[in-house]
């Protein structure tokens, strides 16, 4: 048989390591919008899949905000039962009424349907086509942003949701190998409009992140995802080490012992106080660079200030050598 061309093995390849890398899967859903990457994941899988004895079936999300985008949605699972997956869903979601913007409203829906398709079919993973070029512009727009360490890790390889693991396995893949993945299978993606419209900041990433490379040449897409990486491991061991601390510093009714806390490195105090906040129920969306700067100034410049109110309604204040929250403030 002859070999595959390069840029179908190079994706089959990253599928299979991917599968291969832990447990087995019990069985894995494919999400694919119909582009480029996720169509390149999505023909790699129906390849890779039963070769490992893995059940695959495929779930496309239709967003209802362009015209026909229930025709393309239609195409896809139509393609995706003559590559023999199963099973094959169209979730249609409501983006409207959601905080954020409409791409963060839109990630958001996407998200929630593809963990909710996956339980619904006893899937406990779930594949997403994001390549090193969508990791590049994440990096970029965190960046953007004044993002730390956590924002500049971008995309996980992997993580948990609700029991349901998603793995990216395109991470290291490049735009072009999956143009060219799909060209080589005489597949047809859709070109989604949204990519290239300015009212979006991830097109106008994508736009600075072609400029960048025009100027400095293609190695930048390869070097901001690989500060991605070098984040991520960063991030990863800073939260293991807070997480002690945590453990260390929390008594028996939840609060903070302030003395535990104050002569820590600040990249370890502050993660203490998010990881904190997080569990008392500060919605993470909602948690910004500001709060936990109120927070860490009752540790380390406290001059009686009042409390601090953080999103969700709760409020913490420093009582008796100790950071306390809601209904714990006398």
């Amino acid at each position: 048989m002859a070999a595959p061309p390069p840029a179908v093995a190079a994706v089959r390849t990253a599928v299979r390591r991917s599968l291969a890398t832990g447990p087995a899967p019990a069985r894995v859903l494919v999400a694919c919008s119909g582009g480029p990457d996720s169509f390149a994941l999505a023909a790699a899988t129906a390849f890779v899949a039963p070769r490992l004895g893995i059940p695959a079936g495929l779930v496309t999300v239709d967003h209802r905000l362009q015209p026909g985008s229930a025709e393309r949605a239609e195409t896809v699972a139509e393609w995706a039962q003559k590559e023999g997956f199963a099973p094959v869903l169209v979730e249609t979601v409501d983006v409207s009424g959601r905080a954020g913007g409409p791409e963060a409203a839109a990630r958001e829906a996407r998200y929630e349907a593809l963990v909710r398709a996956a339980r619904a079919h006893d899937a406990d993973t779930v594949l997403l086509g994001h390549t090193r070029d969508d990791q590049a512009e994440t990096v970029l727009l965190a960046m953007l942003r004044g993002a730390g360490a956590r924002g500049l890790a971008a995309m996980p390889a992997r993580r948990v949701v609700d029991g349901v693991t998603l793995i990216r396995p395109l991470l290291a893949i490049g735009r072009e190998q999956t143009l060219a993945c799909c060209e080589e299978l005489d597949l047809r993606p859709w070109d989604d409009p949204h990519n290239r419209d300015p009212a979006f900041a991830r097109a106008r990433a994508r736009s600075l992140l072609k400029s960048l490379v025009d100027s400095l040449g293609p190695a930048v897409v390869a070097n901001l995802a690989r500060t991605a990486s070098l984040a991520a491991a960063d991030t990863e061991a800073l939260d293991a080490l807070a997480s002690q601390v945590t453990n260390a510093a929390t008594e028996a009714d939840g609060s903070l012992r302030v003395a535990a806390l104050t002569d820590l490195p600040t990249a370890v105090r502050t993660r203490v106080l998010r990881g904190w906040a997080l569990a008392l129920g500060v919605p993470a969306a909602a948690l910004a660079h500001r709060h936990l700067e109120a927070l860490d100034a009752l540790l380390t410049a406290w001059r009686g200030q009042g409390p601090v109110h953080l999103p969700g309604g709760i409020t913490v204040a420093r009582r008796a050598g100790r950071l306390v929250a809601g209904t714990k403030i006398p």
